[in-house]
Formats: structure tokens, sequence, C-alpha cells
């Protein structure tokens, strides 16, 4: 059962940021009681911001008006209490909103990023929803604009160098600071599986060496912060004017990443770099993200200027892009991860072992999931499933991943497209089992082709390789490998071509050459197995970029059927026990079901009373009894969402009549829509504004509230001419927990 808290969340007015101002916010409650509380300094003119913490915060605001750089840059400040903030949840909270604020495009972040670790502390879950109502009231306030929904899938914050690490991986940070400011060259290798924060961490990385600490005040710094500060002011001792480039293999995440740095105060998009690019100048240091997609001289289409890098340093061809980086640069941090190469243009990982066999190089390994909410076990289960390495009897029910096997393509696609409306950044991506037939590189493009066909359902290949995940078209369409490897996606459908299937009588994966269409994805390779392994690396490599699910489709019948062996099925029905028509007792055992979306009209007593073989009638658990008066629907939005979560099934009972103050009702305006309903159905909280007469009283007003973290969400109000428009179908009791 969720708990929530009784919210009590106070944002102060803006006060003048400035001494003449100390009087008047240190007569703020929050201040006066030296609370824990968290604070926003704004320049609204110059679009700059910084956003901090503290309990003693007299001393804290002194402190920024004797720095003449946060004096000069700021003219307000906004304070933030709340009788449920302690020491960890301001810190917690403070750290939340440097990671959305840099992110949502009002303000230039001021803050540096060192010390951004998440914070474990007791009720931790608890504070999600107050940090929810803070960025409602930010919002309000105007001190923002975007939702947090909003931020989330975009570009910049899941790159941002403002995410807080895990002790995972800012104790990896502590260590490659370290190593780089007391040895004369390093060599360090970053070992992770998908999804364990590789390019985060190099993002956090490049953010943190370039960061001004000069006059950090570290009064009330943790150690780790002490050392972290220490350690960036030992670096920047070692290279005064340090040249960092960021080696990003693959073009598309290249210009992603570009995008991002172009954003971000002391980064540019010219850090971001390809490999070709290291000859440019001499390096300090090349962080390389992906490092397994670096090349070899083989299946590349640009061999010209390979050769000729190779030349400059008196290499054959023999040489690869990892010995242009080596030789351009005296440090080295590579991510790296050799179940994600996919082509056999991938330098072979036994170069890799080589290196880290050295005895200057450095080897530290993530193991903690930052990106699947499946954790590491759904990896685990990825890989023992593709290889075959299961016990047939064993399902996998991972408890907060939304995993699902599909027998129809076209009810995949119906299912990603509710998820697409919910949360955004689903996408469809698929093995290369197709050729091209619409790529528009051709010398004669065929725009229009269809390049997969499934159940009937017609799609085409990417339109464009640069950024695809976060073009206008994307969901439309669908990605492969080479357009998705790097990125996060809430929910990945994905799609097994023709080129895999699976022999039932050897209980192995198969793999056909000819249904398996990058010609540089096989060119050269003769041994099947070598190809397998590629393919099967593929298809891990995309099961990895959903967040909150992945769905599963395979042409072949024979690999959907081992899949659905271990992973559940779709299931058309909700998951409400929906009972035969002849075990249902209406009213007894069991109540209705009402589509409020397909209804064509209002709820009537004929709906609600009679016609019962046309409704679909629902068990209730063991602990609600039936009544006459009880019906369920299902309830998607976000308008209520402090009570009811998106997607719920909620049990109402007919309008009653009465006083409604206050209540959750279900109601139909015949001449109003809501964004979250359709046919002028809405449910809300109740309120009424009434004019009491010596002839008795009447409404004024009925004014239907929204209970959401997102302040998007309005009132609706209706006067007295428009009351008489107004339905009331039913009064919400609880919400079905299935």
């Amino acid at each position: 059962m969720s708990v929530f808290f009784d919210l009590s969340i106070q944002i102060s007015e803006r006060y003048a940021f400035n001494k003449n101002s100390l009087d008047k916010i240190n007569d703020n409650p929050w201040v006066k009681n030296q609370w824990p509380l968290v604070y926003f300094i704004q320049n609204e003119g110059k679009r700059v911001a910084y956003v901090g913490e503290s309990t003693n915060f007299s001393n804290r605001i002194k402190n920024h008006l004797a720095n003449p750089k946060k004096a000069n840059a700021f003219n307000q400040i906004s304070i933030i209490g709340s009788d449920k903030f302690n020491k960890s949840a301001t810190l917690d909270i403070e750290s939340k909103l440097i990671q959305y604020i840099s992110s949502e495009g009002t303000y230039e972040l001021q803050n540096g990023n060192h010390g951004l670790i998440n914070h474990n502390y007791y009720q931790q879950d608890l504070y999600k929803n107050l940090f929810k109502d803070i960025w409602s009231k930010l919002v309000e306030n105007k001190i923002v604009s975007k939702s947090l929904e909003e931020i989330e899938n975009s570009e910049l914050f899941k790159y941002s160098p403002y995410k807080s690490l895990n002790e995972d991986q800012y104790n990896s940070v502590l260590e490659i600071i370290e190593a780089l400011t007391e040895n004369d060259s390093s060599k360090i290798f970053i070992k992770g599986s998908a999804g364990t924060g590789k390019t985060i961490l190099a993002t956090y990385l490049i953010k943190l060496l370039g960061s001004d600490v000069s006059d950090t005040n570290m009064d009330d710094f943790s150690d780790n912060e002490i050392q972290e500060i220490n350690l960036i002011r030992a670096f920047k001792e070692k290279y005064p004017n340090a040249e960092i480039g960021f080696v990003v293999a693959m073009s598309s995440l290249r210009k992603t990443l570009q995008n991002v740095f172009r954003k971000i105060p002391d980064l540019k998009s010219t850090m971001i770099i390809s490999p070709s690019e290291t000859f440019k100048k001499k390096y300090d240091l090349l962080i390389i993200d992906e490092a397994h997609r670096l090349r070899q001289y083989k299946n590349i289409g640009w061999m010209g200027v390979f050769k000729k890098n190779n030349r400059k340093l008196g290499l054959d061809d023999t040489g690869t892009e990892l010995d242009w980086i080596i030789a351009n640069s005296k440090n080295q941090i590579f991510f790296y991860d050799s179940a994600q190469s996919v082509k056999p243009s991938d330098i072979p990982s036994s170069h890799f072992d080589k290196l880290i066999s050295e005895s200057n190089t450095i080897e530290i390994e993530l193991k903690s999931q930052m990106r699947s909410n499946g954790g590491n076990d759904y990896i685990t289960f990825v890989d023992d499933l593709l290889n075959i390495k299961r016990d047939n009897k064993s399902f996998y029910v991972p408890e907060k991943y939304d995993l699902v096997v599909f027998d129809s393509m076209k009810d995949m696609y119906e299912q990603l497209t509710i998820k697409e409306k919910k949360y955004g950044l689903c996408r469809l991506v698929a093995g290369y089992s197709w050729p091209w037939l619409s790529d528009p590189k051709k010398s004669e493009p065929d725009l229009d082709a269809i390049d997969i066909e499934i159940d009937g359902v017609k799609l085409q290949w990417n339109k464009t390789v640069k950024d695809w995940i976060n073009s206008e078209s994307a969901f439309k369409e669908v990605g492969c490998i080479h357009t998705t490897q790097g990125y996060d996606l809430n929910y990945t459908g994905i799609i097994f071509g023709e080129e895999i299937s699976y022999n039932i009588v050897t209980n192995q994966i198969v793999i056909d050459k000819s249904k398996y269409f990058d010609k540089n994805g096989k060119r050269g390779i003769d041994d099947i197995e070598d190809l397998k392994e590629y393919i099967i690396n593929i298809y891990k490599t995309i099961m990895y970029r959903g967040i909150k699910g992945a769905y599963i489709y395979a042409c072949d019948k024979n690999l959907r059927e081992y899949f659905k062996d271990h992973i559940k099925s779709f299931e058309t029905e909700s998951k409400l026990r929906v009972l035969p028509f002849a075990d249902v007792k209406p009213y007894v055992n069991a109540v209705p079901i009402f589509d409020i979306y397909a209804a064509a009209s209002e709820f009537s007593d004929l709906q609600i009373l009679t016609e019962y073989e046309n409704q679909k009638w629902v068990e209730l658990p063991i602990n609600i009894s039936a009544r006459e008066d009880y019906f369920v629907c299902q309830i998607i939005g976000e308008s209520m969402n402090k009570k009811i979560e998106n997607g719920s099934w909620c049990l109402f009972k007919k309008d009653p009549g009465g006083s409604r103050e206050g209540k959750i009702v279900l109601v139909k305006h015949y001449d109003s829509q809501d964004s979250d309903f359709g046919a002028g159905y809405t449910i809300k909280s109740y309120h009424s504004e009434k004019v009491i007469t010596d002839e008795g009283w009447s409404h004024k007003s009925i004014i239907l509230k929204p209970l959401s973290f997102d302040s998007a969400y309005k009132n609706i109000v209706l006067d007295e001419n428009e009351m008489s428009e107004l339905k009331v179908i039913g009064e919400y009791i609880t919400t079905l927990d299935i």
C-alpha cells in the first residue's frame, strides 16, 4: 500500500539578493529557526541560477554575498521550506533540483557538479512526491515551465553532467582523478555492461575536471566532497590548461552529445570528437565512450582516410583507431564492454586485453544497473536467454520491469503506441533482417517504399541516421543497432527478424546469413558461429535500451514459443478478474466494467441495471462486497495522480445525491472536454460555492479540481449557466489493487 506525506511546502517571495535584504530574509521562519532548507538564486534577465541547501542559511547567504561572482550574477533569491525537511532530504532535493533545472532550459545553472551523489536515507521513497510538489509550485511561481516528464525525456537530462552518481560511480571518479594526478600517464579502463552509466560517468567527469573550484567554500562539505575538490585542484595544478576530448565512435550519438555540451557551462561541443579528429591536436586526456565500437581497417566505407591516418603514425593497415587515440594523447579513459561489439569492423577484444594487462593500466568495474528498472537481474536474464543457458522450467517475472512477448505484431505496436502517449521515447527496433528499400541516400530513392511488413503492419526503416531517437517521425519508423546503441528509451519494441530462429531439436538459436542485410556486418565472416555471436550481441544490446520495459515479437514461431517459455505473454484482457457471464451473479459476486472512453452517451439507469450480458463483469477483492450501485472504470491520465495513478482501475458507486463537497467524482459535462478524457468525461475533486437567501440556497458555481503533481492541470469552473450541463455519474470509492 502506498504511503504519502501530508505535503506542506512553502516557496517564499522573491527577496532581493543583496545585503539590504538580510533582515527580511532572516525573518523567514525557516531561516529564523535554522531549519534545513533549499534555496534558489536567480537572475531572470541574465537567465542564470544557482541551487543550494543549508541548515544555517544566515551564514550561507552572507558567504554568497561576499563572493563577487555571485553578488554580481544574481539579483533574486527564493527559499523553499517544509516541515518534512531534514538534512538528508534537503541534500536529496538540492541534487534533484540541480539535475532538473540544468536540463529544463529556463536558466543556465552556475552550480559545479562536484558532490552530486545519490543520498540514501530513511523513508527516501516518500520524498519523491514531496519533490513533485516542490516542482509543481516552482511552475506555479513561474520559476520554471516544463513538466518533470518532459524534462526526463530530453537528451540534455539523459546525458547531463549534473546527474547524481551512485556510490559505485562516485568512488570510480575519485579513483580516476587520483590516478590522473599521481601518474605520469595513465590508461584507465572502465568496464560495465549496458546501463551501468558509463556515458553519464564520462560527462560528469569532463564537467568536473573543467570546474572552477578556486574559491569553493568547503565548510559544510563531506569528507568525500573535500577529497573530490582537492583532487580537482591537484589535476588543475598538473594540467593548468588541460586539453580534454571526448571520443565518440558512433556518429548518431556524437551529434546528440554535441547538442548537450553546447548547452552546459564550461563545456563545448568541439570537445566531442570522432577518432579521426584526435589528430587535430595533442590531448592531455582523451575519454573514449563505447570503446568497443572503435574500428579496425576492415569492412568500412572510408578505407582511404583510414589508411592515411595510419600512415601519419607510420602504421600499416593493421593500425586501428585505438592506436590513433593512444598516439595523440597522454592519458586515456576507455569505457568498454566487449559484449556490445556488434560488427567485424569493431576492434577485436584481444587488442583491449593486451592494453589491460600492461603495468600502468588501471581497471575499474561498474556493477550497478542505472538504466533498466529490471536491475542487474534483467541484464543477466537476457544474456542467459539468448545464449540458451536457462532452465526451461524457469519463468522470469521482473518486479519493476514490463517484459512481454507478443504473438501479434499488431498487438505489440498498439501497446507500444499506448506507452508512447503515456511516457514518450518508445521506439521499435529490429535486427537488420530487411533491406533498406526506402534509404534516402540512394541515387534514386523511393522514400515511400515499405521496408518491413509483419501481420499487416507496414513500416519503414529510420529516415535519418543521426539522432534518430529524437527525430519527429521516429515512432512511426524502425531503428536498428546503429541508431540506438548508447541511447536510453522508456520502452523498446524489439523485432527479432527472419535472420534468427530457434531449432527445437537441438535447443539452439540458428542464424540465416542470407536474411541478414547489414553488408558490412557480415562481409568476410566465414564462420557462422562468429556471425551468430555478433547478432546475439545486437539483440542483447537492443533489449537493454528500455528503462521501463521491453516488448518482444519474433518472426520465427519457434523462437517466439521459446521466449514464451521464459517470459509472460501479452493478454488482451485487463488484470482484473473478469468472469464468464455464465458465472456472473450481477451485483452479488461481480460488478460491471464501464468504458468511459467508448461510451457514446451518459451512464444511464438502463446501462447500470439491465443489459447484463452486454457488460463485462469483474470480481471484487474479498474485502469489498458487491452492491447494485457499484461499477468499475479505468482512469487514464495524470490529473489526479496525487490520489489515483495513471492507468488505475477504480471502484465507483452510482451518484447517491446529497452533498458532494470534497469528494472525488466521475462527471460528464456536455460542453467541455478534459485533456485526459474523451466525450466530456472527467474525474476531479468536487467543490461548490453556494448562495444562501431567505428562500434557501443555490449553487453559485461548481469547481472541479485536479489533484495532480503537474500544475498544468487547471480547475474546471462552471457558473450557474453551465451547471445544468453537468451530470455526476459516480462517486470514487477506492483504487482496486491488481
